[in-house]
């Protein structure tokens, strides 16, 4: 069970375009990407097989940085949707969450 409270992932000025950053919600894993000048934050599961996509620490993107990329199987999912294009789990979506900017800080929730 998750709550819908807000919840921090990372300072705004740690990203820049085609960045992402790891966090916690909930003891859910997750990531925040910046990608031309909006936030995208989805949990961090592939829905293939619901294991952590990244191949190292905030490396979730492909290697032309088009896509998010499953490290195991190479699935690759839109920025902005998170909607697999290629893969496995193709037509799946990443799961998405909430995401605002408060205090120059990247806040992020599950949505209500």
């Amino acid at each position: 069970m998750t709550d819908s409270s807000w919840h921090t992932a990372c300072a705004l000025n740690a990203l820049e375009d085609k960045q992402a950053a790891e966090f916690t919600l909930d003891d859910t894993p997750g990531f925040v990407i910046a990608h031309k000048g909006e936030l995208r934050a989805y949990v961090n599961r592939c829905p293939h097989l619901g294991i952590e996509l990244n191949w190292m620490p905030g490396r979730f993107l492909d290697a032309e940085q088009c896509f998010i990329q499953c490290a195991t199987h190479g699935a690759l999912f839109s920025l902005d949707k998170g909607l697999c294009i290629a893969g496995p789990c193709q037509g799946e979506a990443l799961q998405q969450l909430d995401t605002r900017i408060d205090q120059d800080q990247i806040l992020v929730r599950f949505p209500e």
